[in-house]
């Protein structure tokens, strides 16, 4: 089986709305909603290939044409990796299908970046730009509040390029970055299923290059195997009897 994994992020902008005053800990309710948030752009490449796409949100700033385009592909991987797509991207897109009447999944094999930082390692900080840096693979580009208040206030093409640059490299910086923490994830799917072998193969790659590196029992009394394979560095488990 090819192996489909689908890097994505996207950005978003804000609600637009009528309030009095601004400060800390201030009540500001939807009925203050004038215009609600929406999905600028989402930006996405293919494991192994160069090409990042792009699609952004139309003249009128709807997002629903760029929505449909993007579920097509989502909807053909079978891997979607973001950083902290799991808690921030996967639920916008679900919420703006939602609101155009847009079908999806009930659910998606996902790979959270921000969870493995989270959950095996210990950097100071579990953002996306740090991990990069620490691991010497990018950075992102530098922006501030004002390219967000140009798109949706001004419509400013201008903005829009570096915006969709910005989300580009965030794609970019995010394959790398899961390239050097994924041997530490557990594998979602397997990628080398083959019958009538009772050895099997990577899950990773689909080699038949696997080591075994220990036997495991496990409460329930079963055995696990803890295989190596040779061609791509990770290791799985296989139950065995």
């Amino acid at each position: 089986m090819k192996r489909k994994r689908l890097y994505f992020d996207i950005e978003v902008s804000a609600n637009i709305g009528m309030f009095w005053e601004s400060g800390y800990k201030l009540n500001i309710g939807p009925e203050n909603i004038i215009k609600e948030r929406a999905i600028i752009c989402i930006c996405y490449k293919w494991e192994g290939e160069k090409k990042v796409h792009f699609l952004r949100w139309d003249k009128n700033q709807c997002d629903k044409k760029l929505l449909q385009e993007f579920i097509k592909v989502a909807n053909d991987a079978h891997e979607l990796i973001g950083h902290n797509s799991d808690m921030f991207d996967l639920p916008w897109i679900r919420t703006r299908c939602l609101f155009h009447n847009i079908d999806m999944f009930p659910t998606y094999t996902t790979i959270d970046t921000f969870k493995i930082s989270k959950n095996k390692f210990k950097f100071n900080s579990n953002k996306l730009d740090y991990i990069a840096k620490f691991l010497g693979v990018g950075a992102k580009i530098k922006t501030d509040y004002s390219l967000w208040k140009d798109i949706l206030l001004k419509n400013c093409e201008t903005a829009m390029k570096k915006m969709i640059r910005y989300c580009m490299q965030d794609v970019l910086i995010l394959e790398k970055v899961h390239q050097k923490l994924k041997a530490h994830d557990t594998i979602k799917t397997h990628f080398g299923v083959v019958k009538n072998d009772d050895r099997g193969s990577c899950p990773e790659c689909g080699s038949h290059k696997i080591n075994r590196q220990r036997i495991r029992i496990m409460a329930s009394g079963l055995k696990k195997a803890q295989y190596k394979c040779t061609d791509c560095g990770r290791y799985h488990d296989k139950t065995i009897k």
